[in-house]
């Protein structure tokens, strides 16, 4: 998948195939889906690698949150061990914790039906994290160790 009209095409086949009629991407490329109204999922086409950016809002934090979360943020992203090889950002304005991971666009294009389900490990994993983060927010101590949830390669190198 290397243009934008071939990414369309693949989000047109994946509403075939899954009834996700919610996978209509804007002029840009971009899908925003809301998910039980927990997540905002968002894909974007990035037509220079042919890759698609999956980016989720996992959690706002607050203005004063403790050290311990952000540093439990980057020892979980250490070689994706805690992130199934995304990895975290902050959004600076709303201080929201963002969970991005990136498919290879060919890759997902060959198994439609496993793009699917990459993406709801996402969501269980973006659970987890929020409710790993709210750990760390209560508490003084650091935060164990989250089980990691194994993403199928898809193309992506942790």
């Amino acid at each position: 998948m290397r243009t934008m009209d071939s990414y369309k095409e693949f989000l047109t086949e994946l509403r075939k195939q899954t009834d996700l009629a919610m996978l209509v991407p804007d002029e840009t490329g971009l899908v925003t889906v809301r998910v039980n109204d927990a997540y905002t999922v968002n894909l974007q086409f990035v037509e220079a690698t042919g890759k698609i950016l999956c980016f989720v809002e996992v959690v706002a934090l607050p203005k004063d949150a403790p050290k311990a979360v952000y540093r439990d943020l980057l020892v979980g992203g250490l070689f994706g061990r805690d992130t199934a090889g995304g990895f975290f950002t902050l959004e600076e304005a709303s201080e929201t914790v963002i969970y991005n991971y990136f498919f290879d666009g060919d890759v997902a294009a060959r198994d439609p039906e496993e793009f699917v389900a990459t993406l709801e490990k996402i969501l269980q994993l973006c659970d987890i994290w929020a409710d790993r983060i709210s750990g760390v927010m209560t508490t003084t101590s650091d935060a164990t160790d989250i089980p990691v949830l194994p993403l199928p390669h898809m193309g992506v190198r942790a």
